[in-house]
């Protein structure tokens, strides 16, 4: 497969206070005051020559009413993706498909449907990461019923996307906002599409956004999950980050588990990611570093492992693994990275000159 450029799109949610409980008036006091107009402006000021798009929360990031100022502002940039943002709202933090009140589950229905009517207005994507879908002790919720009442509503997000024509992604996490999320992995994410699939909903259209931290999170090995999604069509967007692997840290791209980066670049391009539009989005929170050079490191550091994955020999990488042969696989990815026959010769001629 071709391995050229794979367009890319960012988190519009990079440049605000970074709020944390330790600090919630938030890291960057400067950029919490702003207006979204007035974020929007300085991101594209500072990126618009190595991105492509953005991503917004509905309702709060943006909604019918600040969409049209938005857009003008982005330029040449587009809103690749529009992502369900209820979580952030204190009246759903006991859920807001799963809450006990039924008059709140059909306000959240009413609010999913339109932020996807939005999404099919301008040709975005639709995003929904449950992230306050769960519980936080035993015993709290009843389980089944809970489970029953999420599904419902991820079924009818996914059927009002289908009649508008709109790509859904599915993003799982473990933990946080609610400690027990229930899409809390790869696994359960599959679930959920096949219960809205069991319900008679279409769901060709339904695809999974892998949030890289979020896997590593749980110990899941990016590009095994890539391989699998793409198997059975369901590999549909990428939030590019890492962190420590403890907790959703949302570092600059290739800081940490650079190895698993670069494996999924290879997966990636190995599926043909990219060909049908699909693009690789940055969801990223930088805490305390300049947050238009946070992104700009890790858009560049991206397209660097991506280049480096594009320059490996594949027939001697795919000979290697055909054989389970793990030193010779190492000896074709070290080779991109300066570990060649000079650097070897360097290293043995330095022995012997002891």
């Amino acid at each position: 497969m071709a391995a050229k450029r794979v367009k890319n799109s960012v988190g519009i949610w990079a440049f605000g206070g970074n709020a944390t409980r330790f600090m919630p008036g938030g890291y960057q006091p400067e950029a919490g005051k702003e207006t979204m107009f007035q974020r929007t402006e300085r991101a594209v000021a500072g990126l618009s020559d190595i991105v492509d798009g953005f991503e917004y929360h509905y309702p709060g990031e943006v909604n019918e009413k600040t969409l049209g100022r938005i857009q003008a502002l982005l330029g040449s940039c587009d809103i690749h993706c529009i992502a369900l943002g209820l979580f952030s709202d204190p009246k759903y933090s006991h859920g807001s498909f799963i809450n006990p009140s039924l008059k709140i589950r059909k306000e959240v229905r009413a609010i999913t449907r339109a932020g996807i009517e939005l999404a099919s207005d301008i040709g975005a994507k639709f995003i929904i990461w449950p992230g306050s879908e769960g519980y936080n002790y035993p015993f709290q919720v009843d389980y089944g019923k809970t489970w029953e009442w999420f599904v419902d509503g991820i079924a009818d997000a996914a059927a009002h996307c289908a009649d508008y024509g709109v790509t859904m992604l599915l993003e799982h996490k473990n933990s946080e906002p609610a400690m027990r999320i229930l899409m809390r992995d790869i696994g359960m994410t599959l679930f959920t599409i096949q219960k809205v699939k069991d319900r008679g909903v279409p769901t060709d259209h339904v695809l999974v956004n892998m949030d890289w931290q979020h896997l590593i999170m749980n110990g899941e090995p990016l590009a095994e999950y890539a391989a699998l999604l793409a198997s059975e069509g369901k590999l549909g967007h990428q939030h590019g980050n890492s962190g420590w692997g403890s907790f959703d840290d949302d570092n600059m791209v290739g800081a940490s588990f650079f190895m698993q980066t670069l494996g999924l670049a290879v997966e990636l391009q190995r599926v043909g990611y990219g060909a049908n539009g699909e693009r690789v989005g940055y969801d990223l929170f930088p805490y305390t570093e300049n947050q238009v050079d946070a992104v700009r490191r890790s858009v560049l550091q991206w397209e660097f492992i991506w280049d480096l994955a594009r320059r490996l020999d594949k027939k001697a990488l795919n000979e290697a693994q055909s054989r389970r042969d793990a030193v010779a696989c190492y000896e074709e990815v070290f080779r991109v990275l300066g570990l060649d026959k000079r650097f070897i010769a360097k290293v043995i001629k330095s022995r012997k000159g002891k």
